[in-house]
């Protein structure tokens, strides 16, 4: 005799095409993230402890929480469980050497002369590129924190957004981390400590915020600098166009937007950016008319299975 599974325990396990598909359709309604066929075994991964911790019987009663309109709380944790947060400190290393050589002494130069300055971190998970601007911007510019410049670090998973307002990292993931920034951007620790924290001055020019990179922003000024890295590789075209447009939108003339590696290719909004290097481009002076952005992210019918 099979031994009786009790549902705190041992729920099913089993993903229907059904359930799957709802999963990934409201994922995607969500959040512009497309999940494949094939991330069906990372999707039973990531859900069943949190069946277990419900004491759910079985995904089927999962997928009837999340789509409660109700459950807003537990579907931001589906979407936290199920998005990738993928990051160190001075990942891509090429785009800071960029920024102090080519952006900072002209943005640094024109906060000093009491202009405002701003630098978009867009998908800053837990926070590591956020904290890697904010070092690189304090070692060319110490009085940063008196000036009016500051970093924008947002994401849409709120679990992140608490780890990098913490600011505490383990020491073993501080191994691309400049020496010198050891030294100015934590706090003083043991050479045995476990973990370090974020000091001050990074954190007095850095704010951490939830935010949705496909629904409506909440500000209405300009950016220097947008850092959007490893964030649309998980969006389909048209998606990723509409983002960067509204990227566009929101960037001065001259202003510089970094992508990731794998993320340069531009579709409609090409007019609006000039390729530097990898990864790199130049927003140009073309106008554009607002009524190019559509009012929401555009989502393909394609992906409704």
């Amino acid at each position: 005799m099979a031994p009786m599974r009790t549902p705190a325990t041992d729920p099913d396990l089993h993903l229907s095409d059904a359930d799957f598909a709802a999963i990934a359709n409201l994922l995607y309604f969500e959040t512009g993230i497309y999940l494949p066929d094939f991330k069906r075994a990372m999707v039973v991964s990531r859900l069943s402890k949190r069946l277990r911790e419900l004491r759910l019987p079985d995904m089927s009663s999962y997928r009837r929480l999340v789509e409660d309109t109700r459950s807003h709380d537990e579907r931001a944790r589906m979407i936290s469980l199920l998005t990738t947060n993928v990051t160190h400190f001075f990942r891509e290393v090429q785009h800071f050497d960029d920024l102090r050589a080519s952006v900072l002494p002209g943005l640094i130069a024109a906060a000093r002369r009491g202009q405002r300055v701003r630098i978009w971190s867009a998908g800053c998970s837990t926070g590591e590129e956020a904290y890697s601007l904010a070092f690189t911007v304090l070692d060319m510019c110490p009085e940063a924190a008196t000036l009016d410049l500051r970093i924008l670090a947002t994401d849409i998973d709120p679990e992140v957004i608490a780890t990098a307002q913490q600011g505490i990292y383990l020491a073993k993931r501080l191994k691309t981390v400049p020496e010198k920034f050891l030294e100015t951007g934590f706090l003083p620790a043991p050479a045995t400590a476990e973990k370090r924290e974020i000091a001050d001055p990074p954190r007095k020019i850095t704010a951490f915020k939830l935010l949705n990179l496909l629904q409506a922003w909440p500000f209405s000024g300009f950016f220097d600098v947008i850092m959007c890295r490893n964030v649309t590789i998980y969006f389909e075209k048209e998606t990723q166009d509409f983002l960067r447009l509204r990227f566009a939108e929101r960037l001065k003339p001259g202003g510089r937007l970094y992508v990731g590696h794998s993320e340069h290719r531009l579709g409609t909004e090409s007019a609006f950016f000039r390729p530097l290097s990898s990864g790199v481009f130049l927003r140009t002076e073309a106008h554009i008319d607002p009524s190019m952005i559509p009012s929401s992210a555009p989502y393909s019918p394609e992906v409704i299975r």
